[in-house]
């Protein structure tokens, strides 16, 4: 089942002392795990629903947009969540250092997740990866670019992107801090601003639409957007769009990276967890062969396990070398990060 909770509920949770636990009425059942998550349903439900088929254990799923950690932390003790689940490195150290989580010494889970994509502590797991590509008109001739490049004033005119402000950007220039430095950084985002064709605003697939309308050459947002836009129905704008563009993978241009930066998918165990042994189930089954080829083949995510086949259209964007740098120390810079994109104007 799904449940969505405002921050108007969230306050009466928080000042009232009443958890909202009207959806986990039962006491806790040996063959059920509870999962907050703050990814959209229809995301997770395919391989949600194929863990119950195969393993026997239902899964009750909780929608919660905002507010994942106060929500938690009001719920105390008694809290029922099993599984945190939620989008950038960012939000799973938030949960992290909140306080909300627990350590989980699974062999499985570190010998298919690559050491920089999980927590050292044990306290938080990758599922997946989204790499922040350039997506440029198809009818350029564009193979290779650097994230640097789209300061380079012969795009003045011609760049699109998201608020700077969204998590996918912080994160972005957070890494590019980590590489070059807060002053290189600045100077680049200044040359990004004044290359931009629109104000850094919408979502990543607008960035595509303006491509096709020509407001735009090139622009930076996520790969798996291409796969949802490429595999819609013939005719419709979501297709239109990801017919326009193609995808070139940027990578960094110092010498010490020559990888693509990817933010991610992932998940810990809650830390008053009732349901452990199944929200531990849960996760190793995630990073399964069969998990991680739906992560790939329907929702358009990177795996991280080797070896998984990819949906086609992804698989047509070449190999993907991700940047070595550890997204712990990415996430360091997200702070600076927020404040670079409002002292240099980005959205203005």
């Amino acid at each position: 089942m799904f449940t969505s909770v405002t921050s108007k509920s969230l306050r009466i949770v928080a000042f009232s002392g009443a958890l909202a636990l009207s959806a986990f009425a039962a006491p806790a059942h040996a063959a059920e795990v509870n999962l907050y998550t703050t990814r959209e349903p229809g995301l997770i439900q395919p391989l949600l629903a194929q863990f119950t088929q195969d393993t026997g254990v239902k899964v009750n799923t909780v929608f919660v947009k905002d507010g994942l950690i106060e929500r938690v932390k009001a719920e105390g003790d008694k809290s029922p969540a099993d599984i945190l689940m939620t989008v950038d490195i960012g939000n799973l150290l938030d949960l992290v250092q909140a306080g909300v989580t627990q350590p989980v010494d699974s062999a499985i889970l570190q010998e298919t997740i690559p050491a920089n994509l999980r927590g050292a502590d044990h306290h938080w797991f990758t599922l997946s990866l989204r790499d922040r590509v350039a997506y440029v008109a198809k009818d350029i001739d564009l193979n290779a670019i650097t994230y640097e490049d789209f300061a380079d004033p012969k795009w003045k005119g011609k760049v699109c992107i998201r608020s700077g402000q969204h998590p996918y950007n912080t994160a972005l220039i957070a890494a590019m801090i980590a590489h070059d430095g807060l002053k290189a950084t600045e100077t680049w985002l200044r040359g990004v601003k004044a290359n931009l064709g629109r104000p850094a605003a919408g979502g990543d697939r607008d960035v595509a639409r303006d491509i096709l309308g020509g407001i735009c050459d090139i622009g930076i947002a996520n790969a798996y957007y291409v796969g949802r836009m490429k595999n819609a129905e013939p005719g419709t704008d979501a297709r239109k769009w990801g017919d326009a563009i193609k995808v070139v993978r940027p990578t960094f241009a110092n010498e010490k990276s020559k990888g693509t930066h990817v933010n991610i998918s992932g998940a810990a165990v809650a830390k008053h967890s009732p349901n452990r042994d199944n929200a531990i189930k849960l996760l190793e089954y995630l990073v399964s062969d069969k998990a991680q080829s739906m992560y790939a083949n329907a929702n358009y995510e990177y795996p991280i396990k080797q070896g998984v086949e990819l949906d086609p259209v992804v698989a047509s964007f070449g190999e993907l070398v991700i940047d070595p740098l550890p997204l712990t120390e990415i996430a360091k810079h997200r702070k600076e990060a927020s404040e670079l994109v409002d002292k240099v104007g980005f959205n203005n």
